[in-house]
């Protein structure tokens, strides 16, 4: 472990991932990288750079892709790590988390969050606030979680699908990636290609 960390993304997601990580204690020194000139600091932490400035610090610091976008967050967390970087995850002392649960790198897990036993966590997801993943719950990798989200046990989600804020799904269900599913939607049956999804249940709109 190195002393280092550097959040890449002064935005409020890297707010969130700043105070996570400042919960944790376990660096000596957190700052950002961020392509904004105009922003100097974020959460009192000084930006000391833009993006692209990772490479002069790959050697000395641990590195988080605070970027909620799914696609620019993949982007940007695959060539760092196609670089060397050293890219962590950030779970929330507060969030609970079961047995038998793996966590892929560059992983939220923030506060209040429940991510329930033998559950697979992806690559760079994000599990937003007050959010529940049951059992055996697989998320592959870049998907978002918003908060209030819940999900019962045994469900797939696939590859970049977000699921808006106080979304529902019910068990046994197969999420395909690239999905978009609409605040306060409800899922109880497969989707079985990408689309956005909305209503109570779930009707695809385009």
């Amino acid at each position: 472990m190195k002393d280092k960390l550097l959040i890449i993304g002064a935005g409020g997601h890297g707010k969130v991932a700043a105070d996570i990580a400042i919960k944790l204690n376990k660096w000596e020194s957190i700052a950002f990288l961020d392509d904004d000139v105009a922003t100097k600091k974020c959460m009192g932490l000084k930006v000391i750079g833009k993006v692209d400035d990772y490479f002069r610090y790959r050697k000395e610091a641990e590195f988080f892709v605070a970027i909620g976008d799914n696609a620019m967050r993949e982007l940007l967390q695959e060539k760092l790590r196609t670089d060397g970087s050293n890219i962590i995850s950030l779970v929330h002392p507060e969030a609970i988390i079961g047995l038998d649960v793996e966590i892929g790198e560059g992983t939220v897990i923030m506060a209040g969050a429940v991510v329930n036993s033998s559950s697979n966590i992806g690559k760079g997801c994000i599990i937003n606030t007050s959010s529940s993943l049951d059992h055996d719950t697989i998320l592959e990798d870049y998907v978002h979680i918003s908060p209030g989200v819940r999900s019962a046990g045994n469900v797939n989600i696939g590859k970049g699908t977000w699921l808006g804020i106080g979304s529902v799904v019910s068990n046994n269900v197969n999420i395909y990636s690239g999905c978009k599913i609409g605040a306060g939607a409800v899922v109880i049956k497969h989707i079985n290609e990408p689309g956005t999804y909305v209503g109570v249940p779930v009707r695809r709109i385009n």
